[in-house]
């Protein structure tokens, strides 16, 4: 654990104020939820809650069949990094942080086709050399109970490949169907 060198005092409610220099740092925005966890050391630990990270092995394997079905490297995210990837390194995707477009396009909620490399790069699209490695891609928000809780993003890495309706289709089912499976947990 990283000591930060600020110290905060519980108020009367049992309130506790996170800095906002840490709030920043970790990506926390007001109405995030927080796990809090003790340790036997009587250390308080706090973490952001992921919803969609409690399904993380159903998401792999839903992420493995978008990626046979269509072809595409298949990632799905919660709302601030990939939790699950198929068709790509793992070590490449997983836990990465999301682009600032790709948490509007999820806070938005709406769906987001790129179709060429020229326009607007929404994931880090760049490789060691600076090329860019996606051509194409979807970004489809996950919506449970009228929340945004992550999104189902297709990539293609083939220069000939144009993404079009088949794909947002595609991704906007699969974004809803595990919405859907939120909902029941």
């Amino acid at each position: 654990m990283k000591a930060t060198g600020i110290v905060r005092r519980i108020d009367d409610l049992g309130r506790i104020v996170i800095p906002k220099e840490i709030r920043r740092t970790l990506r926390i925005r007001e109405g995030d939820p927080l796990e809090i966890f003790t340790d036997k050391e009587g250390e308080v630990i706090l973490k952001k809650y992921s919803p969609i990270g409690e399904l993380s092995d159903f998401a792999t394997q839903y992420a493995e069949s978008l990626h046979k079905t269509s072809g595409h490297i298949t990632c799905i995210t919660d709302r601030d990094s990939i939790i699950a990837v198929s068709g790509a390194s793992k070590k490449e995707f997983l836990e990465k942080q999301l682009s600032s477009e790709v948490e509007k396009t999820i806070e938005d909620k709406t769906t987001l086709l790129i179709k060429s490399p020229e326009e607007k790069a929404i994931l880090i699209l760049a490789d060691e050399n600076g090329e860019r490695k996606y051509t194409s891609q979807v970004v489809s928000p996950i919506i449970s109970e009228g929340d945004p809780i992550g999104s189902v993003i297709l990539l293609s890495t083939d220069a000939n490949t144009k993404m079009g309706e088949i794909e947002v289709k595609l991704a906007q089912s699969a974004a809803s169907f595990l919405g859907k499976q939120m909902e029941q947990n």
